[in-house]
């Protein structure tokens, strides 16, 4: 399983989270990747906390090792000639570059697009921005929850005001597009030799997740709203009280309705209820009329019920319930990696499995996230190998 990347080199220069998601990606899939940071603090995310971990002065950001993994780390100041000199060396051996400067500022650090490919012409370049590279906005800084607004996401989101995605999806949701398209540049390259920019951006990975919302707008001219817990066009088709606890419900056909309303003491023949259009335009009755239903019995009792009789339902759980769970760790979900420092922790895995692979990711062995500047000296000495 090794070798599905293992030959490929990239090179980090980003920090925060949409590029080094992406890194981490192709190093899970057994690419090396170098990521090279500033001396003087490396990677921003380095200091978000709390939580840190680990001593007072080898203290680790819970924030930094959950982006970060299979990773090696290296230290240079890009501003200066060695550190130009060094990012030259490293060029010239990589296959990928990734890179999450705001627009102009590579260039400006002497490394533009056309130095690097004539430096390698067959590097592929991933670069990810706030806005894009260009257009009217292209030059703004980019934040993922500026742009979860700026992308309409947030205003699908939520109950009664606008609210922002629980994690930094627009940064995750990039660095994901970013990775798929450098693995369709790599794949082209096989056939020309040559390596081209692939470009994304934090507003191009949240409208590209609109989904149906999107064509309600672009082909209906309908604008979405805000539903909160419950789907815009399907129902009933989210969170529902019980005597105890919530629960999850989707019921997600005709053929589903008509075997869940008997079960919540419903007729499934009922005009106000009898077509998934129905239901959404009464949703308001029909959510009052499930957890009327919902209120004798317990969350328990009901998942239970909803189960035998095939009808798609859950709890809500919490992360420690989450990682707790055997099916998450069915699934390779967790990793155990040694860290220079803290010993042995555990972080979230890689998400792909490979049918000849039991582990998460394509690698039987996973490396930390890095100390900063760990591999100084190893990343020098391979680099030296061809001096």
């Amino acid at each position: 399983m090794q070798n599905l990347l293992s030959d490929l080199v990239v090179v980090d220069l980003t920090r925060a989270l949409a590029g080094p998601q992406a890194a981490m990606m192709l190093g899970d899939l057994g690419a090396r990747v170098i990521k090279v940071e500033t001396p003087a603090g490396g990677d921003d995310s380095r200091g978000w906390g709390p939580p840190f971990v680990g001593a007072e002065d080898e203290r680790e950001s819970t924030y930094f090792l959950s982006a970060n993994r299979n990773k090696e780390s290296v230290t240079a100041d890009l501003k200066s000639a060695e550190g130009k000199e060094f990012l030259t060396k490293l060029v010239r051996r990589a296959d990928v570059l990734v890179e999450n400067f705001r627009a102009g500022v590579l260039d400006r650090l002497g490394f533009s697009t056309e130095r690097l490919h004539a430096l390698n012409p067959r590097l592929v370049i991933l670069s990810i921005t706030g806005f894009g590279h260009d257009g009217p906005d292209g030059g703004r800084a980019g934040y993922d929850q500026i742009a979860q607004g700026e992308g309409g996401l947030m205003s699908i989101t939520g109950a009664v005001e606008p609210t922002k995605v629980g994690v930094p999806i627009a940064d995750l949701l990039a660095g994901m597009y970013g990775a798929y398209g450098v693995l369709a540049a790599l794949h082209e390259r096989d056939i020309t030799g040559k390596g081209r920019v692939v470009r994304t951006s934090l507003l191009a990975s949240v409208v590209g997740v609109h989904a149906f919302h999107g064509t309600k707008w672009t082909v209906a001219g309908q604008l979405p709203e805000r539903v909160g817990n419950h789907h815009a066009q399907i129902a009933p088709y989210g969170m529902y009280r019980t005597r105890d606890d919530i629960v999850q419900v989707a019921v997600g056909s005709e053929g589903q309705w008509r075997t869940f309303a008997p079960v919540v003491g419903l007729d499934p023949a009922d005009p106000r209820f009898a077509v998934n259009s129905a239901r959404v335009a009464h949703r308001d009755e029909l959510t009052a009329a499930i957890e009327a239903a919902f209120a004798v019995e317990s969350a328990d009792v009901w998942l239970e019920r909803l189960a035998a009789v095939g009808i798609p339902a859950g709890k809500v759980r919490d992360f420690q319930q989450v990682y707790e769970w055997e099916q998450t760790r069915s699934q390779g979900l967790l990793i155990d990696v040694d860290h220079p420092t803290l010993g042995r922790i555990q972080l979230p895995g890689p998400p792909l499995r490979f049918d000849d692979n039991p582990y998460a990711g394509a690698r039987e062995t996973n490396l930390p996230p890095p100390r900063l500047g760990e591999h100084n000296a190893s990343v020098q000495a391979w680099l030296d190998e061809d001096a």
